[in-house]
């Protein structure tokens, strides 16, 4: 599997966050497939045999958990909005007055926000909607409050639980009767909670549900977080998908005003429903093999159901149980077929098709079972995003991205233009005076602060790279690494068929290795038979502990083959190995750049160190965390930590840790980072005494736990080295899904921000100490931030030295001759835990600790 392939399924992997809501499960099991086998987890959380029936116990119980799930508390409403309320700057004195650095060349900016003008200075009433029976469809719920006018009156707020006035109530709690088309009368009880002055946070959610109104006025519809607009989809029929624009939006307090944040979103979507592909999966595949490979295929893929716009990730296939099952609605049962026939009016054609399940991730009210999963209607369930084998197809890939990487200029245009249909449309503009708010005209301007080019040293020379491409894989040739071990003892697999790309790859690895200055004589050639049984028996007759490094040439990029090669070497028999593609080999005008890039993969995995920028401080050690969901595992979270070793950061510690479902992924961690610690001792004959630890993988709403639960973790790590050590300790949490995006304007032109460029003010929290750093350069679309919050620190760095030091160790990582999203030890921590959850599913042996084994 080769590096970009894997960075592609990596950003998959980390792409796929959704919350599913729960529905009620059916009671009676009625087959409508064949008998389902039971079978093993295989491949990103894919179930490989049909799993087993649902018992009619359990189904009672997920039926009665899922009726006493709230609408807002199934993910209709974030309840930790962008984690408000973590105060952490308050607690650092050196940036209570000012957070702001002053290096680098000031840049005048446009950013992705507009100013609020004017906002309500009104209390606001805060009430909580339930409904007997209960309602599901949240169009229904609003249609059948807001039949209710008169009481209620006409300036109103609700998001299908919570029910915002700007007046109060006569009594505390209002009991409402209305009916639906079908005749059923239907109670609701609307109960004063919360009464919120204008400088209340929970008045900022208020501001954001009244946005969304806004959206829906203008005809958009909700998808998950964001809006979209089907009116202006764009077809690309060749592929049968179709591409949904829209936009995620955000009104918070920043620095100095409420603001809302906005920036282009899209959606794929497939012009197929579930049902169309399964069947047509059962045409090529046979009723025989179908149900393996049906679930195999399915699950882990995201679905929409547009008949209420969610989107739902399927878990499980129920083999046995159809659109004909029933379930318990309030005090009687109904199935599947009239349910939906009922609350949306849609007719279910094929009353034999099986149903999806998709697991609820959020508990019911306090003691209450849990809901149970949602149980989902093939023929009402439409593929979204792209499946392995679409995003490994150039054609399609380029075609998307024509519609969806949208160039700085077209961003800004399309945000400039979205706020002038706001203000163009009365209905908008009439909804936004009835509560008092008025947007600014134009996109926020700021200023930002360039920070100069770093020098790269390599072997005994240095250079500095081109700023703006911020890539040095041209000025690095011909000159000698740091440091190499000689490469005396290794080993080459291959196939038969394949023998003539290993030859080339060896005597293009010579050609290179010698201007880079590394040593390798020539190795083993082993040829293996094209089975996976046959690569591993081959592996284990030939491989011993004294092998430096195993390169093996695989056919195709089947992952069980990879996965057996990566378990075998990292677990059972610790050698750094290098997988390569024979494909990629095949292309003699490439070979030579992939050559050099092999060559300098297979020096890292060994311990080498390629290049350094200057890093003054001293007695430093860096510590990079990620966390990673390995959905074979029961979504067992691994987390890995990477900490560097000596001063110009490029030997590192690595340590992965792999908790059960539910544990605190800290716990573990807090032994891997006193392990770092007493390397750093073994390699440096002392501790650090300065400790910087970057954390990666941090969601929205959870920044609490990581403020009050990892930061003493962290601490109680470095006390378990001695009670008289204590090093000055930072903790910065970095964050890459962020939707702020920044815009430069170069000599007349709207252009994506240089390398280096800062933003420490303006579009910053005031409660926080944190910037932002555009390290990347993109060759298309528009270039994406990343968003650095300080959220311990006891080390008084000057907020300059904290971004710079920053922005140093984006060059350091070695599987890219240029600058990084992030620091390094993030991404190095990203790909161990990626490794460990996408293929070995088992820590690796400690022998390999001090290796970048994983790159």
């Amino acid at each position: 599997m080769t590096g970009r392939a894997r960075a592609r399924s990596r950003g998959r992997a980390r792409g796929q966050e959704t919350a599913a809501p729960g529905a009620s499960q059916a009671r009676d099991p009625a087959p409508a497939a064949p008998p389902p086998t039971e079978g093993e987890l295989v491949g990103r959380g894919r179930q490989k045999g049909a799993p087993g029936p649902f018992s009619a116990e359990a189904v009672l119980q997920i039926s009665a958990g899922f009726q006493q799930v709230k609408l807002g508390e199934r993910g209709g409403r974030r309840r930790d909005f962008h984690d408000s309320g973590v105060n952490t700057r308050q607690a650092m004195e050196h940036v209570k007055d000012s957070k702001t650095g002053s290096s680098g060349s000031p840049i005048q900016l446009t950013a992705n926000y507009f100013r609020i003008l004017s906002r309500p200075q009104w209390v606001l009433y805060q009430y909580h909607v339930d409904y007997k029976p209960p309602m599901e469809s949240r169009r229904l719920r609003s249609a059948l409050l807001f039949q209710h006018e008169e009481a209620l009156g006409s300036a109103r707020s609700f998001d299908g639980a919570l029910l915002f006035l700007p007046h109060r109530l006569h009594s505390k709690e209002t009991v409402l009767h209305s009916e639906t088309r079908n005749g059923e009368k239907v109670q609701i009880t609307v109960t004063l909670t919360n009464e919120l002055p204008p400088t209340s946070p929970v008045c900022i959610q208020f501001y954001n549900i009244i946005f969304r109104r806004i959206l829906r006025i203008l005809n958009m519809q909700q998808i998950g977080r964001n809006y979209y607009n089907p009116d202006y989809a764009f077809n690309i029929p060749q592929h049968k998908l179709t591409i949904w624009p829209g936009y995620t939006t955000a009104i918070l307090h920043y620095e100095h005003s409420i603001m809302l944040s906005i920036d282009v979103s899209h959606r794929v979507l497939r012009s197929e429903t579930v049902l169309d592909f399964m069947g047509s999966l059962r045409q090529q595949c046979g009723n025989q093999r179908f149900p393996e490979i049906c679930a195999k295929e399915l699950i882990g893929l995201i679905v929409l159901t547009k008949y209420n716009n969610k989107t739902y990730r399927i878990d499980d296939i129920a083999w046995d149980h159809s659109p004909n099952n029933t379930f318990k609605r309030g005090d009687s049962d109904i199935s599947f077929k009239n349910y939906y026939k009922s609350q949306y009016n849609l007719e279910i054609t094929d009353g034999n098709q099986v149903l999806l399940v998709s697991h609820v991730k959020r508990l019911g009210p306090a003691g209450a079972p849990p809901p149970g999963p949602a149980m989902l209607i093939p023929e009402l369930c439409y593929l979204t995003g792209l499946t392995d084998k679409m995003r490994a197809d150039f054609t399609i890939m380029k075609d998307l991205s024509g519609h969806t990487k949208l160039t700085p200029e077209q961003r800004e245009e399309r945000l400039n233009k979205f706020v002038m249909n706001i203000q163009k449309d009365a209905d908008a503009q009439a909804e936004l005076d009835k509560w008092g708010l008025n947007f600014d005209k134009m996109l926020l301007n700021l200023n930002g602060r360039v920070l100069p080019a770093e020098k790269i040293f390599q072997g005994s020379r240095s250079y500095m790279y081109d700023p703006w491409t911020a890539e040095w894989a041209k000025e690095m040739r011909g000159m000698s690494l740091i440091s190499s071990p000689p490469l005396d003892n290794w080993i080459i697999f291959h196939t038969r068929r394949n023998g003539n790309e290993a030859q080339s790859l060896l005597q293009t690895l010579q050609k290179v290795s010698g201007p880079l200055g590394i040593h390798i004589k020539r190795p083993i050639m082993v040829q293996y038979e094209d089975q996976q049984e046959s690569l591993l028996r081959s592996l284990q007759q030939n491989v011993g502990p004294q092998m430096q490094m195993v390169v093996v040439v695989l056919p195709n990029n089947r992952k069980d083959k990879y996965d057996s090669v990566k378990k075998y070497l990292c677990v059972d028999c610790p050698v750094s190995s290098q997988c390569v593609i024979s494909r990629t080999l095949s292309r003699p005008h490439t070979l030579m750049t992939v050559a050099t890039k092999i060559a300098m993969q297979m020096v890292c995995k060994m311990g080498g160190e390629l290049w350094s920028v200057e890093i003054p401080l001293k007695h430093l050690m860096i510590v990079g965390i990620d966390c990673y969901h390995d959905t074979t595992a029961g979504k067992r979270s691994i987390g890995a930590l990477v900490a560097s070793l000596n001063q110009s950061m490029s030997r590192w510690f690595s340590k992965c840790v792999l908790q059960h479902k539910g544990q605190e992924i800290m716990d573990g961690l807090k032994m891997a980072l006193s392990a770092a610690l007493r390397d750093y001792l073994k390699f440096n004959n002392c501790l650090p005494s300065r400790i910087i630890v970057y954390r990666d993988g941090v969601g929205d709403g959870q920044l609490h736990s990581v403020v009050n639960y990892e930061v003493t973790q962290i601490m109680d790590s470095i006390k378990s080295m001695g009670h008289d050590y204590m090093p000055k300790l930072s903790v910065v949490v970095v964050k890459k899904r962020i939707s702020s995006r920044f815009f430069a304007r170069i000599e007349g032109n709207t252009t994506n921000p240089p390398p280096g460029t800062v933003i420490d003010s303006d579009v910053t929290r005031p409660e926080w100490y944190d910037f932002y750093i555009v390290s990347q350069a993109v060759r298309v679309g528009s270039v994406s931030p990343t968003h650095y919050n300080v959220v311990y620190d006891t080390s008084g760095l000057k907020p300059d030295h904290m971004q710079r030091l920053t922005y140093k160790l984006c060059h350091m990582y070695y599987n890219w001759q240029g600058i990084i999203r992030v620091p390094a030890p993030c991404q190095y921590a990203h790909k161990l835990a990626f490794l460990v959850g996408q293929n070995i599913h088992r820590e690796p042996n400690v022998l390999l600790d001090d290796l970048l084994f994983y790159l």
